[in-house]
């Protein structure tokens, strides 16, 4: 699939500030979570280069697809309609589908830092009653973050999908470790499939959203009493 095909002409602005959003250097702290993938190297599940691949795009296929991408085109659209009726249904929908207590605090801490940032460089101007809530994901602070700053739909929900899989690959390159060239092959191996993701995500119907991910789960559930931790998640 064509990435110019899939998202459209970007303008210069909105191809900067989409780079921004899904930048590791934003300050959110996204580095501080693992999203259930320390567990995973803790328990041995995940062990390598290979293993790190099938759970960081097996989570992309599995999750992402069925139910944060679907999700985030909703808010996306609630959001660029202003329909906040909508806007707070999907969110409270995502929030609720989030399977430990840890996950969940990883999604709206997330959410409420990117709002704060929003707010702070009056980027967008609801960005600040968001940020004051606790309820908030990350999935809907990304989407105001891209219907502020014009960015198309498909290429937001690239980017979107692109920061949650280059967090995982980050945490793999510390954890298991692996060596700097190794995380390279694996954002080479995700860039490959991210496209398709995005575009099965995109299709889904309202009656589909929904993910079963047992792994995730578990993993999460057992990290929140992990004897010792570098990340939050």
């Amino acid at each position: 699939m064509s990435l110019l095909g899939a998202v459209g002409p970007l303008e210069a602005g909105a191809l900067i500030s989409l780079m921004r959003f899904v930048s590791p250097s934003l300050p959110i702290g996204a580095y501080a979570y693992s999203r259930g993938l320390e567990q995973a190297v803790c328990s041995g599940a995940v062990r390598d280069e290979a293993t790190a691949a099938d759970w960081i795009i097996g989570l992309l296929s599995h999750v992402s697809v069925q139910l944060d991408g679907p999700i985030f085109v909703r808010l996306y659209g609630a959001l660029a309609r202003g329909d906040d009726a909508e806007l707070e249904r999907w969110n409270a929908l995502l929030l609720a589908s989030r399977e430990s207590a840890e996950l969940r605090l990883e999604d709206t801490q997330l959410g409420a830092a990117l709002a704060r940032l929003l707010a702070g460089q009056e980027l967008a101007p609801r960005a600040h009653a968001l940020s004051q809530r606790g309820d908030v994901c990350h999935a809907t602070s990304f989407a105001l973050a891209a219907v502020s700053c014009s960015v198309p739909l498909m290429a937001a929900l690239i980017g979107f999908l692109w920061a949650q899989a280059e967090g995982q690959t980050s945490a793999a390159v510390r954890l298991i470790p692996l060596g700097q060239t190794a995380g390279q092959r694996l954002l080479s191996r995700i860039s490959a499939v991210l496209p398709g993701f995005a575009q099965q995500a995109s299709d889904v119907p309202d009656s589909a959203i929904g993910a079963l991910s047992p792994g995730l789960a578990l993993a999460s559930a057992l990290h929140e009493t992990q004897y010792t931790r570098l990340f939050r998640s």
